[in-house]
């Protein structure tokens, strides 16, 4: 199976957000990933559920919604009601994290976890079972166009090694300085989809590109 490419909306052009979608639409990226921010659990904000609501209506891909904030249980209706396919959530912004992720799947879309670069994946052990995917961070949370984190490579390695050995459906997504090189190393210790925001939004020509990050 070829790897999951999921273009970061963060990086795109906002004053000219519909022609950006629309060269979503027409690329072969499989998702549209999503950075929701609070300016709190990271020092940012970036934009909220009417946003959201108007890319559902123009994007015919599945909304890839990473939330980076405190409490996102309380989210999880308007997630889904502004078309979230998939909604990821922190393991360090949930205390009760096994309910969030049920209340993410009675609300009928996927459950993900994301780890900060700190954070090692055998905090998922008792989790892995239940999660449909789990979102590694390779730079630090907040920003785009950062320098990727070489240690998320072994981290890969370890979650592939968990995710069989506990028999967990959960596929290893990376966000943070993903390119043709450091998406290939990643595929390469396991990863099955990659975000990919100032590399697919800021090259010459972001179709070709994300069909170039689907070969690798």
């Amino acid at each position: 199976m070829s790897v999951i490419i999921s273009p970061s909306l963060l990086s795109a052009d906002f004053g000219n957000l519909n022609s950006e979608i629309d060269m979503i639409n027409a690329s072969a990226a499989d998702w549209l990933h999503i950075d929701v921010m609070d300016g709190v659990f990271v020092p940012n904000i970036s934009f909220g559920f009417p946003v959201l609501e108007f890319v559902n209506r123009r994007c015919e891909k599945p909304l890839d919604v990473h939330l980076m904030i405190v409490e996102p249980q309380k989210f999880v209706p308007e997630v889904k009601r502004v078309g979230g396919a998939i909604m990821t959530v922190h393991y360090e912004a949930c205390t009760h994290l096994h309910r969030v992720v049920q209340q993410i799947h009675t609300a009928g879309m996927q459950a993900g976890v994301s780890l900060n670069p700190h954070t090692p994946v055998s905090l998922l052990e008792d989790i892995i079972e239940d999660v449909d995917l789990v979102l590694l961070m390779s730079v630090n949370p907040g920003f785009g166009g950062q320098k990727f984190i070489p240690r998320i490579l072994d981290k890969v390695r370890d979650l592939k090694e968990m995710i069989a050995r506990r028999n967990s459906h959960a596929v290893i997504e990376i966000d943070g300085g993903v390119n043709l090189d450091t998406g290939r190393q990643l595929v390469e210790a396991g990863a099955d989809a990659l975000v990919a925001g100032s590399f697919v939004f800021h090259s010459d020509n972001p179709i070709d590109t994300i069909a170039r990050l689907k070969k690798l």
